[in-house]
């Protein structure tokens, strides 16, 4: 809630400048006060409560209808990278400590797969044998955005932390996008992570739950039109390494969402919901199978990040 109280500060003051320049109507929850001033209450029982403001006019949609779609979800998000792209990350605290820190989940993966309950999944799974190797061959890739902010070629800035093709709302009058939603995930990170994420959202029109692993493919035409609305925004804050590590985060997140499932599979299903035996494992093939899109199309990816 203090992280929301920042961000919402600082954009709400940017909205109202730049409203006579702006092509649409922005918008972003506000923080409704309590009678006393504060930003939430807490109960008898301890439970903290909140009033947040709706956004007017306006839905969401779970995936990319069409490629106008992918690019207002490009567009939203370059636009919010670029309201907060002079907010310290200093001024914000860690939500979710580790978050897109691909090295700590996949430590977290060799955790898992040596427990018994592990080797049992293993043993009874050919499947999850060929995950783990399939993570095993891409091990020294999974440190590539970490290793480049240690180097300093990448800074940390304000990110959303989860910018899903969900939390991009559309004005229901113009099919505009409006207002990115669901701030509880905002803190310092790199603004890859939010970049992989989204294209990672945007880009499989089978979802993370497809039926078939033949449907998962990582679209060009729709990657084409997000990155474009993005860049509408991002020729402002980008820099010369953040371009050069593009390709990188697209590769990456899905890689990373892959050897979460898979590792919360080893588990026995702790973290992630699910809704039968052996989800999270086919959660992770979906993500895999989406990697390997990415890996065949590099050249084409590359070309049209520039």
């Amino acid at each position: 809630m203090q992280n929301m109280r920042v961000l919402t500060d600082h954009c709400h003051t940017k909205l109202e400048a730049e409203i006579d320049q702006s092509d649409r109507i922005w918008q972003l929850p506000k923080i409704i006060q309590t009678k006393d001033g504060e930003d939430w209450v807490t109960d008898a029982e301890g439970d903290l409560w909140r009033a947040i403001s709706q956004i007017a006019s306006a839905q969401a949609f779970e995936s990319v209808k069409h490629p106008e779609h992918a690019h207002e979800v490009g567009y939203v998000l370059g636009h919010f990278h670029r309201m907060v792209s002079d907010l310290p990350p200093t001024l914000l605290r860690y939500a979710l400590p580790g978050f897109h820190v691909t090295p700590g989940y996949l430590a977290k993966l060799d955790a898992n797969k040596t427990t018994s309950l592990a080797r049992d999944l293993l043993q009874a799974s050919p499947e999850a044998k060929r995950a783990l190797l399939f993570v095993e061959e891409r091990r020294t890739r999974c440190s590539v955005l970490e290793d480049a902010l240690q180097r300093g070629e990448l800074k940390l800035r304000t990110t959303h932390g989860d910018p899903k093709v969900g939390n991009v709302m559309i004005d229901e009058a113009t099919g505009r996008g409006t207002c990115i939603v669901d701030l509880d995930t905002v803190q310092p990170g790199l603004v890859h992570y939010d970049i992989g994420d989204a294209t990672r959202s945007a880009c499989n029109p089978a979802g993370e739950d497809a039926t078939s692993l033949s449907s998962v493919i990582f679209d060009l035409e729709l990657f084409t039109t997000i990155y474009r609305g993005y860049q509408s925004h991002a020729k402002d804050f980008l820099s010369q390494n953040d371009h050069r590590h593009l390709f990188n985060c697209i590769h990456l997140i899905p890689l990373e969402l892959g050897i979460r499932f898979l590792a919360d599979h080893l588990a026995g299903d702790t973290y992630f919901k699910v809704r039968y035996p052996g989800h999270n494992l086919r959660r992770a093939l979906v993500q895999f199978k989406l990697v390997e899109s990415i890996e065949a199309r590099e050249s084409s990816i590359r070309k049209i990040l520039g």
